[in-house]
């Protein structure tokens, strides 16, 4: 009977046990030994040579001028794309929340990008982008407009690489807000209908708050997403012309085996970024979320 009591007792723990196990292998310890490695002067070419700095790597970061522009960048990046994706997404989603035959396809079709392999999405853009004889350049010649440079110019190979990642993600997101608009109780419309609300006081005042959780979640979850963007970078540009398009994490991954110790100081700074971030988004706009 003892043996019973203590066992309901240590049941619990015991079901959480290979989960902890695994974030303090795979999350808590990776940071940890990040942080670690940010306080030495590590080259993977000479190991000899590792010494411990300190704070050293932190005050040369800050004091670099690449890394303030690999900063503005991903700023720049993370804006564009988290704006503009929100706002197609909801358009999108209210289009899509209609009951036709014809949106349920578009609701399968719309979904495809976001399974596919960005290799394959960004080779398939980089053609479309040819300035010579790329589709998108074709198309604007053909309403009169000039071509434009696209990825080989430091003027637009940033909004290249977002208009790239836009049409990935938001048709994954625009499922999200069809999901939670399909949530919302058919009566509170009708009682709107019955007091003559307008289109736009029914959006405002009903439909945003009812989908504020999904909102929400969206954009915190662009926003991390978008600090950690890499391999449409790596692929499609190489983080020029010209730096154009060096994001933090493609910034880090340049320092790679010369100074890992910098580069893992870099990271603490992303990962210190983030989570400020994060913080500010729940401190400022969790009040706001609408929860039923």
């Amino acid at each position: 009977m003892n043996n019973t009591r203590v066992w309901q007792k240590l049941r619990p723990y015991a079901l959480v046990l290979p989960a902890m196990i695994g974030i303090l292998l795979f999350v808590v310890y990776p940071i940890l030994y990040l942080i670690r490695l940010s306080m030495f002067k590590y080259n993977l070419l000479n190991k000899d040579k590792s010494k411990f700095i300190g704070a050293d790597n932190y005050t040369e970061i800050f004091s670099r001028g690449d890394f303030y522009n690999a900063l503005l960048t991903t700023v720049l990046y993370t804006v564009g794309v988290v704006v503009i994706t929100m706002v197609l997404s909801l358009v999108i989603a209210l289009w899509l929340n209609q009951n036709t035959r014809f949106n349920a396809l578009v609701q399968a079709g719309i979904f495809t990008p976001h399974i596919i392999s960005i290799v394959s999405i960004a080779l398939v853009w980089m053609w479309l982008m040819e300035p010579n004889y790329g589709l998108l350049n074709f198309a604007l010649k053909a309403v009169g407009l000039p071509a434009l440079p696209w990825l080989q110019s430091s003027s637009t190979s940033l909004l290249s690489i977002i208009i790239v990642s836009v049409w990935q993600n938001v048709g994954y997101y625009s499922l999200l807000i069809v999901a939670a608009l399909k949530n919302i109780p058919q009566t509170i419309y009708e009682a709107a209908a019955l007091d003559n609300a307008s289109k736009f006081k029914v959006f405002y005042k009903i439909t945003l708050p009812m989908i504020s959780p999904q909102l929400f979640f969206i954009l915190v979850i662009m926003t991390i997403g978008s600090f950690k963007v890499f391999d449409t970078v790596k692929i499609m540009t190489g983080g020029g012309p010209n730096g154009s398009t060096t994001t933090l994490v493609y910034y880090i991954y340049e320092f790679r085996t010369t100074s890992i110790g910098y580069a893992s100081a870099t990271g603490v700074v992303l990962m210190a970024i983030i989570t400020v971030l994060t913080f500010i988004y729940f401190r400022l706009l969790s009040n706001k979320v609408h929860y039923q």
